[in-house]
């Protein structure tokens, strides 16, 4: 293991971390001109009831922009130790965080599988409590293609999944493997809900899959209209539209 990430993993080191990178996403929220759409989107989620905000990975640095102040948001987070600095942060922004693996689509096929198991319960309880859970929905390294875990979650919960983009005009774009962004301050910026998805309790592999191209769909489209309204082009929804190295869609 090298020193800096030897010494980031020290505890006073990550308090002293999320403490600067809370404070700058908050920065970040107070300095942008945000439009939110649909202009009755408060509304709309309020009528929901505790929902899934889905989200691509990449977009879970800003994620925490959605929660109003009545909000209640949980969201989960890996147990390794690199996860540390993201859940003392989210959680000085106000969002609970869960510490386990999340749910997959190996969930699918064996609903007793480690792991994602233990995250599935943890989020549907979340729900049923009344919390809203955010939740990426990439399958695990492959960015922008949606997992079947996410249908999941809202068959066993019987909340709906609604997508959501956040993004800045002025951004830093990460050369990993889900692109991740980070909004710069003083731009302009949007949050975009999509229209949601229900699962029956009932369903079959294939209305699974059905189920999670329609979830991947609404993802899309509303990252497009997200970087349409503060004026720039969603370049990893460009690259995502072609086809990868193996000749299928990334």
């Amino acid at each position: 293991m090298g020193l800096i990430k030897t010494i980031g993993r020290k505890p006073g080191v990550q308090r002293v971390l999320s403490l600067v990178a809370s404070g700058y996403l908050q920065l970040v929220r107070r300095t942008n001109r945000f439009t939110v759409e649909p202009a009755d989107s408060d509304a709309r989620l309020d009528g929901y009831g505790p929902f899934i905000a889905a989200m691509w990975h990449g977009q879970h640095i800003m994620i925490s922009f959605m929660r109003r102040p009545h909000d209640r948001i949980a969201t989960i987070i890996s147990r390794s130790p690199d996860g540390n600095i993201n859940t003392m942060a989210l959680t000085r922004m106000g969002v609970r965080v869960i510490r386990a693996s999340g749910a997959r689509g190996r969930v699918v096929k064996d609903a007793r599988a480690k792991g994602g198991a233990e995250g599935l319960r943890a989020m549907v309880k979340a729900l049923k409590g009344g919390e809203t859970v955010a939740f990426s929905a990439d399958v695990p390294k492959v960015s922008r293609v949606c997992d079947a875990g996410i249908i999941m979650l809202a068959r066993f919960s019987g909340s709906p999944i609604v997508p959501v983009a956040v993004v800045t005009s002025r951004h830093i774009r990460f050369n990993s493997w889900d692109r991740a962004c980070l909004g710069l301050p003083f731009g302009r910026g949007a949050m975009v809900f999509g229209e949601p998805t229900y699962v029956p309790r009932e369903v079959t592999p294939e209305e699974v899959d059905v189920l999670r191209q329609r979830v991947q769909a609404e993802l899309n489209r509303v990252h497009d209209r997200a970087y349409t309204l503060v004026g720039r082009p969603d370049r990893v929804g460009i690259a995502a539209s072609a086809p990868d190295a193996q000749g299928s869609p990334a």
